[in-house]
């Protein structure tokens, strides 16, 4: 049974870092792609950003180029997603989910994890 599980949310102060982890199991990845998404209160799923678990190319959406890193490790099974320089508009549930290479849609995905961005 396939399982990711995402942990790290919580209240952080604008400016700051946070960094969330998305650890997965149930099957091997390494066809696979672990994309970052979050939804703010109100708006529609947003795209964050992808990993391949092979090789370890990333994607970012333009809207969070520069502030975010996604990274892997193998060992651990562990997809991370590093945010810097937050702030308030950041706030949102993020969920982590797995694509197979080649296929456009995400088969399975997280229970998500709040960040709050607030002084």
């Amino acid at each position: 049974q396939v399982q990711l599980v995402e942990s790290g949310g919580g209240l952080v102060q604008p400016g700051n870092s946070l960094r969330l982890s998305c650890t997965a199991s149930g099957r091997t990845f390494s066809s696979y792609a672990i994309g970052w998404f979050r939804q703010a209160p109100g708006k529609e799923r947003e795209f964050v950003g992808e990993i391949r678990w092979s090789g370890g190319s990333t994607y970012y959406a333009d809207s969070v180029k520069g502030r975010v890193t996604i990274s892997r490790d193998n060992a651990k099974n562990t997809v991370y997603l590093q945010v810097n320089s937050l702030k308030p508009e950041d706030t949102a549930v993020y969920y982590c989910a797995s694509r197979q290479v080649g296929s456009p849609g995400y088969d399975y995905w997280g229970q998500g994890t709040q960040v709050t961005v607030s002084s």
